[in-house]
């Protein structure tokens, strides 16, 4: 089990992260999604590890033991932050080059960092969630689609904040129940990653990073914005990436994810993994772990 006993400060956080495999070894962040916790990264850092790759895997703003410095700093969850948050860990620790792999949230900062920080990655990949180039949210393409995002819809009611921060760990757990086909985990794994969400801050981190997407009445951290607006600017990614997809993955219609090889121009390949839902690093650690390996090679 991974253990995230070690702490790096950057200019807005205190971060909670693990660091394994040999130290010499190519360095590679795995970045969480929602609603989840970076624990779930266990599996596939071990094979990583075992693969001669050195993993460092933070507790992203929000979650478990990262905190923030400051009081008044935005609870700002968008993918811009996500990504400079990254970056940030990097240059804590002293690491010039990464490889990035993301799952949901992680994805969005991964494809973000690999859009504002090219110098900065070997390689990328994305699990779930597709490229949304110059980082813009759109109506689903269909009504399936939007039924799908009806927690996003809830979160954006003007009474959905309070609702969520009532019962936050059962909010997360229906998207456990119906992201993916069922028996994929047990309650003691869900209690374990849901002490995740007892961090003071998950609550407003979520809410900022879902009703942004649909409000224009949404903070926004100030000293992010430069970066928001060079991404505007971005339409193409010039790292090379990989992309997994669940092919049974109730959240986000996998059909989302197809026909994007031109917004990538230093190569694409997308590998879908048959009957794994929303959560691929947790239901098919063996296939996601192969796939990584041959790409960050």
């Amino acid at each position: 089990m991974l253990d995230f006993d070690r702490h790096a400060e950057t200019p807005t956080l205190n971060i909670a992260y693990a660091d394994t495999g040999p130290a010499d070894g190519p360095a590679v962040l795995l970045l969480h999604g929602w609603p989840d916790a970076a624990r779930a990264w266990t599996a596939v850092a071990a094979r990583l590890n075992d693969a001669g790759f050195r993993t460092v895997v933070p507790e992203l703003r929000g979650a478990g033991g990262t905190r923030f410095l400051r009081d008044d700093t935005v609870r700002d969850g968008s993918g811009v932050a996500l990504a400079r948050d990254a970056v940030d860990l990097a240059d804590a620790l002293g690491i010039a080059q990464f490889d990035v792999v993301g799952h949901d949230w992680g994805a969005r900062a991964a494809y973000t960092i690999a859009a504002l920080f090219p110098e900065r990655v070997r390689r990328m990949a994305a699990i779930a969630l597709a490229f949304q180039p110059r980082g813009e949210f759109a109506l689903p393409p269909d009504f399936a689609q939007a039924r799908r995002f009806w927690y996003q819809w809830f979160m954006s009611l003007d009474a959905g904040p309070a609702a969520v921060a009532a019962d936050p760990k059962g909010f997360a757990r229906i998207q456990w129940d119906t992201w993916s086909p069922p028996g994929w985990f047990d309650e003691a794994e869900f209690d374990a990653t849901a002490r995740a969400f007892e961090n003071p801050d998950w609550v407003p981190v979520t809410l900022n990073a879902y009703r942004r997407r649909w409000r224009s009445d949404q903070p926004s951290d100030p000293a992010l914005s430069p970066l928001h607006e060079r991404l505007r600017g971005i339409e193409r990614i010039g790292v090379p990436a990989l992309m997994i997809q669940g092919g049974a993955d109730s959240c986000d219609d996998p059909a989302m994810s197809e026909g994007q090889d031109a917004c990538f121009t230093a190569g694409y390949r997308r590998v879908v993994i048959d009957g794994a839902g929303h959560f691929p690093p947790r239901e098919a650690p063996d296939a996601v772990a192969e796939a990584l390996i041959a790409h960050l090679r």
